[in-house]
């Protein structure tokens, strides 16, 4: 994730929208933010060996059932640059304060990760951040205070969790064919709103609840393909999303499914670049047990 938000500073650079601040659009400083927010998840053992579990009741997992609880995560992530011309590589910017701000929720504190990287994080399972909170449908404002000036950039109306219906069957995981692609459908915003942006990641499960290496993401990894996040929203407001089969590679396995639903924000303040790109997010997960 944090290369992936390094590259994405370097295409704020190239951006030239059709409409913006004059002032945003010369201004030296860049910043590169999410808050990304996923529950707690309570898996039973029964689901994770692929029996049948029979059909669960609306509740979840019956009382007295065998299970482990993944514990969710909100990590908040901030890159600070500063621009050197108009075609100029940002610069990392190491000696900043970093905080991000919620409405009516307090401030957090993020902390710098080394010196020369421009990057500061606060993660909700290191024990040491408490204050790391996701509040549905508050504004988040990400501050950073470089030379005695504050650059802030802000996300409106942070969204609700977004539930797939297909991530939730009746018995409580999806029973599903090693190497098949999985295709998933959005709910329908009322009031023929868009929908917010979608992003899907996929990551294998072993029987104590750890978590592997990702086998699939939708989320950028390159900066032409985080320029087209900025620029054409619509590739990640699909109604329906396929997972391909190679998110599943192995039978007789388990596989989160991670739904990330984010809003995007921009700069605030004069003086940030008006090419800085930020995120806010919380995210619907099931889990998927593939067929011997």
């Amino acid at each position: 994730m944090k290369r992936i938000l390094l590259s994405a500073a370097v295409t704020a650079l190239l951006l030239v929208p059709l409409a913006c601040n004059f002032d945003q659009l010369l201004a030296e400083k860049v910043m590169v933010g999410t808050l990304l927010s996923t529950p707690d998840v309570d898996v039973s053992l029964v689901a994770m060996a692929g029996l049948d579990a029979g059909t669960l009741p609306d509740g979840g997992i019956p009382p007295g059932e065998e299970r482990i609880t993944i514990p969710g995560q909100t990590e908040a992530f901030v890159f600070f640059a500063t621009r050197n011309g108009e075609q100029g590589t940002p610069q990392p910017l190491s000696d900043a304060t970093v905080r991000i701000e919620i409405q009516n929720g307090g401030s957090l504190a993020l902390e710098q990760q080394s010196e020369d990287t421009g990057m500061y994080s606060l993660t909700s399972d290191h024990g040491d951040d408490a204050g790391v909170k996701y509040v549905n449908g508050a504004t988040y404002n990400f501050v950073a205070v470089h030379g005695g000036n504050s650059h802030v950039g802000q996300v409106k109306d942070a969204p609700a969790l977004e539930r797939l219906e297909a991530l939730h069957p009746a018995g409580g995981y999806v029973r599903h064919a090693a190497n098949q692609s999985l295709t998933l459908t959005r709910p329908t915003v009322s009031g023929g709103k868009p929908l917010t942006l979608g992003f899907v990641t996929v990551l294998p499960l072993d029987m104590d609840g750890r978590k592997g290496a990702l086998t699939y993401t939708n989320m950028p990894k390159e900066p032409l393909d985080f320029l087209q996040l900025v620029t054409a929203t619509g590739e990640w407001q699909q109604e329906t999303l396929t997972i391909p089969g190679s998110a599943f590679p192995l039978k007789d396995s388990n596989y989160l499914v991670v739904f990330q639903t984010a809003q995007l924000g921009g700069p605030q303040s004069d003086n940030l670049f008006t090419g800085s790109t930020l995120l806010v997010g919380t995210a619907d997960i099931g889990l998927v047990h593939t067929l011997e």
